[in-house]
C-alpha cells in the first residue's frame, strides 16, 4: 500500500526538560510537522509512505531531509529550493502550566511555494492513499491552491484521501478556515477532528462539554460526527477525545463514526512525556488500520493505542511498531520490562 503526505517539515527547537524558554541557554534540535509525523509512522508500519513538501538545497534542509530518510519515508518527490526552513519553539508544560509553542515560520520555503512546482499526476501514480491537514491551507492562499490541486490529482487517480481539522488559530481565523476547509471537504472521505476542531470550524459543537475544565459528553461525539458527515458525505468520521487532567496526566480514547453507527475506543490513562505529534499518532494508526482492513471497532482502538504510545516518546516522530501497538490494544498496558 503506497500513502502521499502533503505540508510543511519544520525544524523543531526546545528547551532541555521542563525548562522555560526564559530561562534555556540550551536548545536541542529535531524536526517534525503534522503531515510528515504521519508519513513516519506508516513507515515505521511497513507501508510505502511519501512526504511531499519544498524544503531549501543547503544543509539544514538537507536535515530535514535526512531525518524523514532514517525512518523509511520516501522523499523523492520533495521540492528543493527557497530560502528557509520554518521553525517552531516548543517549551514543554508540566502540572498545571501548559506548553507554549511559538511559530517562526513565515516565508518557508514550502509556504511560499506554488501548485506548478509539483508534478501532481506523478507523484499519485500508483497511490491508494492521500492525507493532509487544515494546518497546510493555513498557510496562505498559494498554499490552499495547491493543496487543492493535489486533491484533484489524487481524486482523479481514483486515491482514498484523509483530513485532520487541525485549527490554528495562530494561522488564520475560524471564518478563514470555514472558507477554504468546506471548499477542500468535497474531495475527503475521511475526516478527522479533535474535541474542538468541528465547532472552531465548522460551528458544528458537542453539548455539555467544556474541554478547558476538562468535562467531557462524549456520546454529544456521536452528533458531531453524524452532522459532518450528513454535510460533507465522509464515509468515516474520527474524533479523538481528550480529557485533560494536567499537562502532565490526560485521559485519552476515540471514536470512529461510520455507517450511521459510533464505535468507542477503551479510554487510556495516560502520564505524557510528549503530547506533541498526538493527533498525527492518531491519524497514521487509522489510516494504516483501515488500508489493512480493520474492522470500525479494531480500526479505533489500534489508532488511540498507537497514539498513547506517542504520548510516551520525545519529539515529533511516532516511533513503534505494529506489534507494540498491537500489545497495547490487546489490552497490555503495563508497561512491564520485556526481557
Amino acid at each position: 500500500m503506497k500513502v502521499v503526505t502533503l505540508g510543511e517539515l519544520m525544524l523543531r527547537l526546545a528547551p532541555e526538560g521542563y525548562t522555560r524558554f526564559v530561562q534555556a541557554d540550551k536548545y536541542g534540535a529535531t524536526f517534525g510537522g503534522g503531515e510528515a509525523n504521519v508519513a513516519v509512522s506508516l513507515a515505521n508500519y511497513g507501508l510505502d509512505a511519501a512526504f511531499v513538501t519544498k524544503l531549501p538545497a543547503h544543509e539544514i534542509g538537507q536535515a530535514a531531509v535526512n531525518s524523514l530518510r532514517k525512518f523509511g519515508v520516501d522523499t523523492s518527490k520533495i521540492v528543493r529550493g527557497g530560502a528557509r526552513v520554518g521553525i517552531y519553539y516548543l517549551e514543554k508544560g508540566a502540572s498545571q502550566r501548559p506548553s507554549k509553542v511559538i511559530y517562526d515560520r513565515a516565508g518557508a520555503a514550502f509556504a511560499l511555494s506554488k501548485s506548478e512546482e509539483y508534478d501532481w499526476s506523478g507523484i499519485f501514480e500508483g497511490v491508494d492513499w492521500f492525507h493532509f491537514t487544515g494546518i497546510t491551507p493555513a498557510l496562505g492562499a498559494n498554499v490552499a491552491e495547491l493543496t487543492e490541486e493535489a486533491c484533484k490529482a489524487a481524486k482523479a487517480k481514483g486515491v482514498k484521501i484523509s483530513c485532520d481539522l487541525n485549527y490554528r488559530n495562530k494561522l488564520w481565523t475560524k471564518a478563514e478556515a470555514r472558507e477554504t476547509m468546506t471548499k477542500l471537504m468535497k474531495y475527503v472521505d475521511v475526516c478527522i477532528s479533535n474535541e474542538e476542531d468541528a465547532n472552531d470550524v465548522f460551528g458544528i459543537k458537542a453539548e455539555d462539554t467544556d474541554v478547558t475544565s476538562g468535562k467531557l459528553n462524549k456520546a454529544a461525539y456521536e452528533s458531531v460526527a453524524r452532522q459532518l458527515q450528513e454535510k460533507f458525505g465522509f464515509e468515516y468520521v474520527a474524533i479523538t477525545l481528550r480529557t485533560s487532567l494536567s499537562a502532565n496526566d490526560n485521559k485519552w480514547a476515540g471514536m470512529l463514526y461510520h455507517d450511521g453507527k459510533a464505535y468507542f475506543s477503551k479510554e487510556y490513562l495516560m502520564h505524557i512525556v510528549d503530547r506533541v505529534g498526538g493527533g498525527d499518532s492518531f491519524g497514521g494508526g487509522l489510516i494504516y488500520s483501515l488500508l489493512s482492513g480493520y474492522d470500525p471497532q479494531s480500526a479505533i482502538e489500534f489508532a488511540v493505542a498507537a497514539s498513547c504510545l506517542k504520548h510516551s516518546i520525545e519529539g515529533d516522530y511516532n516511533m513503534v511498531s505494529v506489534d507494540e501497538v498491537k500489545k497495547l490494544a490487546g489490552g497490555d498496558a503495563s508497561g512491564r520490562v520485556q526481557r
